[in-house]
């Protein structure tokens, strides 16, 4: 891809997250933790990186010091390369006073930060998808089709479509319609032949939308042109792409593999529930498209008398007598005799607690940070440095599908039971 030393990534991390909470109380959707020891903004890095794209703009808005965190004590590159990874944090300026408003208006409010990178093409990303893309493959159909626009979608079936932007394109690729959520009798008129994509014909009609994955190519100046001419629009999905398919060069590349949108708690949890499967529909065992994280030089973990399976273990981990089930276990977590988790995510700790700290606190009667001996927990999120103390039942025995516990020690949502970051849960609590 010759043309690869203009092309800057720009992926949108700025949201509230609000529908992640309570992981996105104390960091931004793309720092939310996944796979045990990885972050979120860490895939669509990663595919950049693996792409030969190392000129990349994270833009942040809410509670982005943790993403920060990661962003600069993970991504470094030579000093004899052009490559980088930075925090565009919103900001206030006389000419914009105000938020991002949405992703459109974010990317607005950027462009003074990219004048002098000599631009010639943006990649535009989502800082909370779970996939693996070769950008290349992208990049070159929106040259080969000498495009203004280029959007990445996928074939969706019927029930999932109704909760994204759906498109038509002619023969040719060119999109000619976008909706954004249709419903109903708008939801049928967006139906489309996904065979002349590449899809057979039993699945196309399992298939047949195409669905924007919220992944765009934009030519610079024409950006810069849209989004001077449409001043008032604030996103991209909802306002930009509908406005300019009549007057652009609006191209569509279909991506058929695996892609997740991490914007709920039960997509969250199912996502990262199937990386620990036998055959996980994301691998992270890839060695041509590896996923980069942070190193953190840890020792391995230790397992004392354990039964454990369907599941992945982190670094630094020390578990007696624990038995765990299609769970993912998190760095440096402290697990004691007794305990069961089955169908669970354990993030661990960001830090080791001190044996003296522990022996202190046990004595006070407060759990170590951890999870305390014959605790059961099944179907849970555990978030970072969470200390559950001993003969605790997590299990949500009555379903309740959304609820707040006492002094926000834990929350259910979709029925999924959330301790979230730093919470306490005492010593015999049932929930």
């Amino acid at each position: 891809m010759a043309q690869s030393d203009n092309v800057v990534a720009l992926i949108l991390g700025g949201g509230a997250g609000s529908r992640l909470f309570p992981l996105t109380r104390e960091r931004s959707k793309p720092a939310v933790p996944l796979g045990g020891k990885y972050r979120l903004i860490d895939v669509p890095v990663s595919n950049c990186i693996n792409s030969g794209i190392t000129q990349i703009f994270v833009l942040t808005q809410y509670n982005s010091a943790s993403l920060n965190r990661h962003i600069s004590q993970t991504y470094r590159f030579s000093n004899f390369s052009t490559g980088f990874v930075e925090i565009l944090a919103a900001e206030q300026r006389k000419d914009s006073p105000d938020w991002f408003q949405g992703t459109a208006d974010a990317v607005r409010q950027i462009l003074p930060h990219l004048r002098d990178w000599n631009v010639r093409t943006l990649l535009i990303l989502s800082g909370d998808h779970l996939y693996r893309m070769d950008y290349r493959k992208f990049l070159s159909r929106h040259y080969e089709t000498n495009a203004d626009v280029t959007i990445s979608v996928i074939p969706a079936n019927p029930s999932d479509a109704e909760g994204f932007g759906l498109l038509k394109t002619d023969p040719a690729g060119k999109i000619v319609e976008f909706k954004e959520k249709p419903k109903g009798d708008a939801l049928e008129e967006m139906r489309v032949d996904t065979t002349s994509f590449g899809l057979s014909a039993a699945e196309s009609e399992l298939r047949p939308y195409l669905a924007s994955m919220g992944i765009y190519v934009f030519d610079y100046q024409k950006l810069l042109e849209l989004l001077q001419t449409n001043d008032k629009a604030v996103d991209f999905g909802g306002e930009i792409i509908p406005a300019v398919i009549d007057n652009y060069n609006v191209q569509a590349y279909l991506f058929n593999g695996y892609w997740e949108d991490i914007g709920t708690i039960r997509a969250f949890f199912d996502a990262n529930l199937d990386l620990a499967s036998p055959l996980p529909k994301f691998n992270f065992f890839d060695t041509e498209a590896p996923i980069y994280t942070r190193s953190r030089y840890l020792p391995p973990s230790k397992l004392h008398d354990c039964d454990i399976d369907n599941s992945m273990v982190s670094e630094g981990c020390i578990m007696n007598g624990v038995f765990v089930r299609r769970s993912i276990i998190g760095l440096r977590s402290r697990i004691d005799t007794g305990v069961k988790i089955e169908q669970s995510i354990v993030m661990g700790s960001d830090l080791f607690e001190p044996l003296e700290e522990i022996q202190q606190n046990l004595d006070a009667g407060k759990p170590h940070v951890g999870i305390g001996r014959n605790t059961t927990i099944r179907r849970a999120i555990i978030d970072k440095n969470v200390r559950i103390g001993k003969d605790v039942a997590l299990l949500n025995a009555t379903g309740i599908e959304n609820a707040d516990g006492p002094n926000g020690c834990y929350y259910i949502r979709d029925g999924i039971i959330i301790v979230p970051k730093g919470a306490t849960v005492p010593d015999g609590t049932i929930v």
